[in-house]
């Protein structure tokens, strides 16, 4: 199966590309650098924002599916760069589908949600509160319009709380990692209580490959464990696991008025594809 990756050289897409060449896929990298993608695959430096003449689909090599994970800013929630890139993503993609593609998967997040205790499943409504929600939300619904029509199967990956790669995520993990590399002794910290549903970007990487290496589940499918941890367990695990001699400062700043006190995705449609 010859498979595309936009951003490649991302967080996750290394890990992804990695995983997909484990299999036995083609893989074909994009990205606008690709110095760390697995050399086993094809890398094409190409800015999907600027996007030549010609049949787009196939001068990207005309794959079986296009993984779509590229974006700017995502762990900067409220950069100005979500919603000026908006047009971009579609017009990339809608290219992709009027040149012949016939599957597509699009890495989703569940901040398209917005503000939600419990479970979140493919129907739960959508109220995004940072504007990576609000234009990730907005490319959802304008993806499903456009898909359907012109008989192009679509999988929107909704994905959680990743960590894992710890240096290269920009979340807490990695704060914690600089404050412990710096010498610091504590960290300040929030009260900790929120639940969350974390998972581990290799173990995220196996999802959603066999996501997309398969086309009888489509639509909105949450890539994730289904199992909330308080943020003050999985970081201390965190810290127990790396050996840091540093401590948390729990009160120190407030919780976010917009987290929820617990939220996961619910993995049901998931478990007619991998055995969680």
């Amino acid at each position: 199966m010859k498979v595309l990756v936009t951003g490649a050289n991302g967080y996750i897409g290394r890990h992804v590309v990695e995983t997909l060449l484990n299999k036995g896929c083609e893989v074909i990298a994009c990205d606008i650098n690709t110095d760390e993608v697995d050399s086993r695959a094809t890398c094409l430096q190409f800015n999907l924002f600027d996007l030549p003449q010609g049949n787009i689909y196939e001068l990207l090599g005309a794959p079986d599916v296009c993984l779509h994970m590229a974006w700017r800013n995502g762990f900067v929630h409220n950069s100005s760069s979500h919603m000026g890139d908006l047009s971009a993503h579609y017009n990339f993609m809608t290219a992709m589908i009027d040149g012949g593609l016939k599957q597509l998967a699009v890495m989703g997040t569940m901040h398209e949600v917005g503000y939600w205790e419990g479970a979140i499943d493919e129907n739960t409504p959508c109220n995004p509160t940072s504007m990576y929600g609000i234009a990730k939300d907005a490319l959802r619904r304008a993806m499903f319009q456009y898909t359907k029509p012109n008989q192009c199967l679509l999988q929107w990956l909704r994905c959680y709380y990743i960590l894992g790669d710890d240096e290269k995520n920009n979340s807490i993990f990695c704060k914690i990692l600089l404050a412990a590399k710096e010498g610091k002794k504590s960290f300040p910290f929030t009260s900790g209580k929120n639940k969350y549903d974390f998972i581990k970007v290799d173990d995220l990487a196996v999802i959603i490959s066999k996501v997309i290496l398969q086309t009888n589940i489509y639509g909105i499918i949450n890539c994730c464990t289904g199992k909330p941890i308080s943020l003050a367990e999985q970081v201390q695990s965190f810290i127990n696991d790396k050996q840091l001699d540093i401590k948390l400062e729990y009160g120190v700043y407030p919780d976010r008025e917009y987290d929820s006190p617990c939220i996961y995705g619910d993995v049901s449609k998931l478990q007619g594809i991998v055995q969680l």
